[in-house]
């Protein structure tokens, strides 16, 4: 198991999830959406997180792209794993395939706090009607307004090598569709692996990036009491570690998770005992219900 999240080191921090998806997994759209044009499909994105040992984490997101492969047919390219999944884009053609085309999607640029959208929390970061295609890459572009807050100090936070442009690979097979040509898909945004504190006051941003969806993976909730224990929860097997901070009435939600048998770890503060639950079953595209922890001195 990974080290638990109060008790990392300085070298590694925290920052969140950035999710990415085609249509809004808590919020409903109260007129119907436009017909999709032949030769088109839908995409929007939304962004959530995961906490971080923060006040604040403050994204500055400008600019949204898709790589559509308009010739590919519908199967599955596994020439690499979660580790390739995602880093900065260099200042070169990413292919020489007529096929190959970059869309933008339509955004609200600006700052976003991640610690806003935590326990399942989303919100709309972006969405468009692109051409139709496999959908091989999504390109994010942030700008210079990148910081974090914390004990009420705020830092600013750069990316490695001053670079702006993130990548992160998709395959086809990890989209779900809600219909015919409309997608959606989740990006985490890892924070523990994407903020590094390189000296006092000084922390850069590398992201580390997992995808998911709501059909093909589960999710934990639950409560932790008493508020002034100031809990942190792990969700965690032997493959997979996922974090979460509990809200002002003690309840937290994971998702994301993988089918499989999980613990979850209670790291109480103030003096109160730590504790874990375990064998907590996380089955696809369904929500379990750990009973409320009471954790004791």
């Amino acid at each position: 198991m990974k080290n638990m999240f109060r008790k990392v080191g300085l070298p590694v921090l925290l920052l969140g999830t950035l999710s990415v998806i085609i249509y809004a997994c808590n919020k409903d759209s109260s007129s119907e959406p436009a017909a999709i044009p032949p030769g088109q499909q839908r995409v929007s994105l939304l962004l959530t997180d995961d906490p971080g040992l923060f006040d604040k984490v403050n994204i500055d997101i400008r600019k949204v792209e898709v790589l559509i492969d308009t010739c590919a047919k519908d199967k599955d390219d596994d020439r690499w794993d979660d580790r390739d999944r995602c880093g900065w884009w260099e200042d070169r053609r990413d292919n020489d395939d007529d096929c190959e085309v970059w869309d933008s999607l339509g955004i609200r640029p600006g700052v976003y706090d991640l610690l806003q959208l935590r326990n399942g929390v989303d919100t709309n970061l972006a969405t468009g009607t692109i051409r139709k295609g496999r959908i091989e890459k999504i390109r994010i572009t942030l700008g210079t307004n990148n910081s974090l807050v914390k004990d009420s100090i705020s830092y600013p936070l750069r990316s490695v090598n001053g670079q702006v442009k993130l990548v992160i690979k998709v395959r086809h097979n990890e989209w779900d569709q809600i219909s015919p040509d409309n997608l959606q898909l989740w990006l985490d945004f890892d924070v523990q692996r994407s903020i590094i504190q390189v000296s006092r006051g000084t922390f850069i941003l590398k992201p580390v990036i997992h995808v998911w969806t709501v059909k093909q993976t589960g999710a934990v909730s639950g409560k932790v009491l008493p508020k002034d224990a100031q809990s942190i929860i792990t969700v965690y097997n032997n493959l997979d570690s996922l974090y979460a901070i509990p809200g002002r009435d003690g309840e937290y939600k994971v998702r994301g998770l993988k089918p499989g048998t999980y613990s979850v770890f209670v790291n109480a503060g103030n003096g109160y005992r730590d504790t874990t639950i375990a064998d907590v079953k996380v089955e696809r595209a369904k929500e379990t219900k750990v009973p409320t922890i009471t954790v004791k001195k």
